[in-house]
This record gives structure tokens, C-alpha cells and sequence, in this order.
């Protein structure tokens, strides 16, 4: 390995976390990608709510209901392919 390579390995993962902050990602994407989820279907029960008692507007319930389709569906995909990764991994021969 060269050693300048040996050095940018170093700086990248000492600048790692500077770039996370500066972007807004955090150390964990699988909890901020569970904090999304959640936060979307809060969205459209809310919506939904306030829809039942004529407070709020049909097209955003059909907008809220639309994003709520897109995250399960997301989320039921990703599982999916969890599983799979799994079973392809147990498969493997020792």
C-alpha cells in the first residue's frame, strides 16, 4: 500500500464526520430511515383525522395516503430483500 494512500484513507475517515454533519446525515441512516417512516404515516393519520371532521383539504388526504403507499411499500421491499440476503447467506457452504 502506498503511503499516500495510507494517509487519504486517513483523512477521509477523519473528515467522515464532518461531511455527515455538513450534509445532514447521521451515523445511523436505518434509524433516521425509520424516523421517515414513522413520521409519514404520523402525517397521514393526522391528515386522515382531520379529513373525517372536514378540517382538512381531500387532495392533501390523497396526497398523505399516496406517501403512505410509497413508504410501506418501500419498507416491504426493503424487508424482502433482507430476507433474501439471509437466506442466500445461509445457504453458503461452511
Amino acid at each position: 500500500m502506498d503511503i499516500r494512500a495510507a494517509q487519504a484513507g486517513q483523512a477521509y475517515s477523519a473528515a467522515k464526520p464532518a461531511l455527515a454533519a455538513a450534509t445532514g446525515q447521521s451515523k445511523n441512516p436505518v434509524a433516521d430511515a425509520a424516523t421517515k417512516f414513522a413520521s409519514v404515516l404520523q402525517n397521514a393519520e393526522a391528515t386522515a383525522k382531520g379529513s373525517a371532521l372536514e378540517s382538512a383539504d381531500p387532495h392533501a388526504l390523497v396526497m398523505a395516503l399516496s406517501q403512505t403507499e410509497l413508504a410501506v411499500e418501500t419498507a416491504a421491499t426493503l424487508r424482502d430483500r433482507v430476507v433474501e440476503a439471509y437466506q442466500e447467506i445461509l445457504r453458503m457452504p461452511v
